[in-house]
């Protein structure tokens, strides 16, 4: 970490007045849906073959490497093909593509279950089975987690949601509260910790009275956080709350940390019997016709998302469409990518030329950055390719949360420059791994 760390944090205009007062539109019902075969970097194995007929809820494909998750059909109808394209995360991947019958004859994925009366292990079996995973954006098996919960102080569930223009969870919570209540509740017993809280930015005043209603009488209480990005950060997040700092998971500092969504789609699986099979998703920007939180079968082109908000802005002949908030979210070509569980947003913004100047070494970048890098060396390292010194700079700590872009009076995409010294350390990485097995 740098010792010229400034508050490693910023107010940004969140622009979450665009969504978060209209209702969500939950009539997008694609013909054909495609569901991403790969879990982070982990191909998911498909557990139906081409003709077979599904409903929603079937089990259709599992990862099972050294984590497991099984992957479940948003629509009822039939698989078609195994086809192969670009994912939200920019890298090619098989998917399976499903007919959509559009006659939504579900089945239910589990039998009634009793969180209250289950044992721990019962309990953490579920939450495995169920398909539980990060739906912050990480896409990470919730039940890894939880595997030795050993002296944990603090259970945290993120409602924070910092990331601009964003507000599907927002929206998720308001519907969904009760299964926010349940699924929280279940995490923290869990969890074994000896506090549990909610954690909401402080502006959100009507969900806050909300949340403390719905949770009086029980174990968790709601914490308020200010709003500045990136609060909804695990880092910055657990040291609002504590105090305390860590070295490489938030366990380091007696905490384990889920997503709001992801607690309220663990309540639906158990109260429900019902898997993740569609997503809170907000489309918005300067560059969509009508900005709006949708509903949306996982597997979703899109392209047929923005089309059903309108479209793209009229006279517009540019646009970046980004995968996520216009922060930490990436730029992606074309709009044939399909949403994947973990997807949070779909921002449309014009695509502008910035007037970029050389770097003025004023130091901004540092004192923002919420990981304690040193941008600018990281940028002038990587240019020469110096892999000693990235590494001495912890350039694999850099989270891309896009605050040194940000903040840049020059206008450089440090962010960008950063993420390149990051793949060309994987790069060497993995090229040294392979040479090691020869």
């Amino acid at each position: 970490m740098s010792l010229l760390t400034g508050p490693m944090k910023h107010h940004l205009d969140g622009h979450k007045d665009l969504t978060k007062h209209k209702e969500v539109l939950k009539t997008i019902d694609p013909d054909t849906v495609w569901i991403p075969l790969v879990n982070g970097n982990a191909p998911c194995k498909p557990c139906v073959q081409v003709g077979d007929e599904v409903k929603v809820g079937t089990k259709i494909a599992e990862r099972n490497d050294h984590f497991y998750l099984p992957v479940f059909s948003p629509v009822s109808g039939t698989v078609t093909a195994i086809e192969k394209f670009m994912t939200s995360g920019l890298t090619p991947a098989d998917h399976l593509r499903i007919q959509n019958d559009h006659k939504h004859t579900a089945v239910r994925s589990f039998e009634p279950f009793d969180y209250e009366k289950a044992s721990w292990e019962e309990l953490l079996d579920f939450v495995k089975n169920a398909g539980m995973l990060g739906l912050g954006g990480a896409g990470f098996p919730t039940y890894v987690k939880y595997l030795k919960p050993e002296n944990v102080e603090l259970f945290i569930v993120n409602a924070v949601e910092c990331e601009p223009y964003l507000t599907a969870d927002y929206k998720n919570i308001e519907e969904n509260i009760e299964l926010l209540k349940t699924g929280t509740l279940a995490l923290f017993k869990l969890s074994k910790a000896k506090a549990g809280c909610v954690a909401i930015k402080e502006d959100k005043l009507e969900q806050i009275e909300d949340l403390k209603k719905t949770f009086a009488g029980t174990p968790i209480e709601i914490r308020t956080v200010p709003d500045m990005y990136p609060m909804g950060w695990e880092r910055t997040l657990v040291y609002q709350l504590t105090k305390k700092r860590y070295d490489k998971l938030p366990i380091e500092a007696g905490c384990i940390l889920n997503n709001a969504s992801t607690a309220i789609a663990l309540g639906n699986a158990i109260e429900n019997g019902r898997p993740i099979t569609h997503k809170y998703l907000t489309v918005s920007g300067e560059a969509v016709k009508n900005p709006q939180n949708v509903y949306v079968p996982v597997g979703t082109r899109a392209g047929e998302i923005i089309e059903a908000c309108g479209g793209y802005k009229d006279g517009l002949e540019d646009v970046l469409l980004i995968a996520g908030g216009p922060m930490m979210g990436r730029t992606i070509p074309n709009d044939k990518f399909v949403i994947a569980p973990q997807n949070n947003g779909l921002t449309v913004m014009p695509n502008e030329d910035k007037d970029e100047v050389k770097c003025l070494r004023c130091g901004r970048c540092t004192e923002t950055c919420p990981s304690g890098l040193q941008p600018v060396r990281i940028q002038m390292s990587a240019a020469i390719f110096d892999e000693e010194e990235l590494n001495k700079l912890y350039v694999m700590d850099c989270i891309e949360c896009g605050m040194c872009t940000y903040v840049c009076p020059s206008k450089i995409d440090v962010t960008e420059n950063v993420r390149r010294a990051k793949n060309f350390i994987r790069t060497r990485m993995a090229s040294r791994a392979k040479e090691a097995k020869k």
